[in-house]
């Protein structure tokens, strides 16, 4: 019996494995994790972030990088799958080092697409755990829900932050440099907490707009609103500090409470939002990937259907 966030979960029947593992493959599971991708990138007008519109607040990248970016990795994603696999008769909390070294491949073949810049590799991390995940649980006989899927990234991910963040000697990313100075665990928090923002944010809103009839397109920009009113976002802190990641928050909530991208307006209000975060330089990356993580998972049924509504 595993534990999901505390609670047992037990092993499926097998008429219910069957029917899982037909719906849902590694196929589809590395074509949702493209999908993602070029959802987020596409997702037109994000605040700060490269989309359609505009470079956001970036001077390196355009949408053709991510799309070069996400083409070269693509192939990598299966492989995560197949570690999985290989992996799925060791403790979950052991077997993060057998993945990493295909994250760092997979890193490789971004920056080689990119000349070296970094448009993915936030994702990699994120999407390439969920593969992972999804690999172990397939070879284990569990079905793939939100909930398995999450809690096995949790699993894998258990004591990440105190070892990597608390006992760094030196800060030597923007993450790192977050966490000395206030506490923000980024990436490597979210995934060690099973993606909570993305499940407790980010899913709610964009289930019950989705079930409502709202289009994809708007739920997503309303999703995204409502994480960055909340997420402690490395990358808006290495850029502005604490004072560029409370100006997005306090904008994205005056947003919200006009009615966000659901407003008449809501596409204008959202341009406007963008402009302002290009004055300031300000560019959410570590939200843009938390919403990327929110369509994919969201592909997957929940244990219970009616918290998807």
């Amino acid at each position: 019996m595993n534990m999901i966030y505390g609670q047992p979960y037990s092993r499926p029947s097998r008429a219910s494995q069957d029917k899982a593992q037909q719906t849902i493959g590694a196929g589809a599971i590395a074509g949702y994790v493209n999908r993602a991708l070029l959802t987020e990138v596409m997702l037109t007008p994000k605040p700060g972030l490269v989309d359609a519109r505009n470079c956001g607040a970036h001077y390196d990248m355009d949408i053709n990088t991510f799309l070069a970016s996400a083409r070269a990795i693509a192939p990598w994603w299966p492989r995560f799958l197949e570690m999985g696999h290989e992996s799925a008769g060791i403790a979950a909390h052991l077997s993060l080092p057998l993945v990493r070294p295909i994250g760092l491949q997979c890193e490789q073949a971004m920056l080689q697409a990119t000349h070296g810049i970094n448009t993915h590799k936030g994702a990699i991390f994120s999407f390439g755990l969920l593969c992972f995940a999804a690999g172990r649980l397939l070879t284990n006989g569990f079905d793939l829900t939100r909930e398995s899927m999450c809690a096995e990234v949790a699993g894998i991910c258990s004591g990440l932050v105190d070892r990597e963040l608390r006992g760094t000697l030196e800060a030597g990313t923007a993450g790192e440099r977050a966490f000395r100075r206030f506490g923000f665990p980024g990436a490597r928090g979210e995934a060690a907490s099973g993606f909570a923002t993305v499940r407790t944010t980010a899913l709610p809103v964009y289930d019950g707009l989705r079930f409502d009839g709202v289009s994809e397109e708007v739920a997503l920009l309303q999703a995204l609103l409502h994480l960055l009113a909340v997420n402690d976002d490395t990358n808006l802190v290495s850029r502005g500090g604490l004072a560029g990641l409370g100006y997005v928050r306090t904008y994205a909530t005056k947003l919200l409470q006009a009615g966000g991208a659901l407003a008449p307006d809501g596409a204008a209000k959202m341009a406007a939002f963008d402009d302002a975060l290009i004055r300031r330089h300000l560019s959410p990356g570590g939200t843009a990937d938390l919403l990327g993580l929110t369509w994919f998972i969201a592909q997957f049924p929940a244990v219970n259907e009616d918290a998807r509504i």
